[in-house]
């Protein structure tokens, strides 16, 4: 189950984290994946250990802050890497503020990268994926887009802004065979998580009902999940992977 043979996947944020976890899943279950983020650097370290594992990545250098040189980046992909049938849009930043001190700058950059960079990555691929009636997109969304959460209004706003057009897309292409979900985390296990004082770990942990934090392979088997055949029939769906800290 959950078999990725013969398929052809795109994750962009792919340089760490959530991104890297699904790119190292996917390639565990059979696809080949085009592995996208801005530090080329990173990305060729993610290839050779996928490579070294028995499986396939090719790295893409791809910043979403320049959307719109996100076709000329796309047209660079090797024509056996091209018809990418399993697109995970995951590339994400934060520049958090309160409200009334936040400048068009941190709202914009956010919204950009988050919301219009997933835009322009799918708009690029969809073409393939409807044309060879096969096809899933699955978008990186947050629980902070269904919650929102104070000093995050550009950040929820550009998740919340992905399920809409996650639901919208779904709508408009289920027809042609190609599902769009989101994957909404919750609080996960990264980087910044691991330095936090143990008072504000336990604080956070106590308003998730599974009273831990999650892990990125919490996140990638729900992308893996959706990307697989077995998700054939669930399209405009966004599933909470956040142990039960959003109901």
């Amino acid at each position: 189950m959950f078999r990725l043979d013969g398929k052809t996947g795109l994750v962009t944020g792919a340089s760490q984290g959530i991104g890297r976890a699904c790119a190292a899943l996917l390639a565990r279950q059979g696809a080949r994946v085009v592995v996208a983020a801005r530090s080329l650097d990173k990305l060729e370290s993610l290839a050779a250990e996928i490579a070294a594992a028995g499986g396939q990545a090719l790295p893409l250098q791809l910043d979403l802050s320049q959307p719109a040189q996100v076709p000329e980046r796309i047209a660079t992909l090797p024509a056996e890497w091209a018809d990418v049938e399993v697109l995970v849009n995951n590339a994400g930043v934060t520049d958090d503020g309160l409200f009334a001190r936040m400048s068009l700058e941190q709202w914009e950059r956010v919204i950009t990268t988050n919301l219009t960079g997933a835009f322009a990555v799918s708009r690029e691929l969809i073409r393939g994926m409807m044309r060879r009636r096969a096809g899933r997109i699955i978008n990186v969304s947050s629980v902070v887009g269904l919650m929102g959460n104070p000093g995050q209004a550009n950040y929820a706003a550009s998740k919340a802004g992905l399920i809409g057009f996650t639901k919208a897309l779904a709508r408009e292409i289920g027809s042609r065979n190609v599902t769009v979900n989101v994957v909404a985390p919750g609080y996960i296990t990264t980087a910044m998580t691991d330095v936090l004082p143990e008072k504000s770990r336990q604080e956070l942990e106590s308003v998730i009902a599974l009273r831990r934090l999650g892990t990125v392979d919490d996140v990638a088997a729900a992308v893996l999940y959706l990307a697989s055949d077995e998700a054939a029939y669930v399209t405009g769906h966004v599933l909470n992977v956040s142990g039960g800290m959003y109901m």
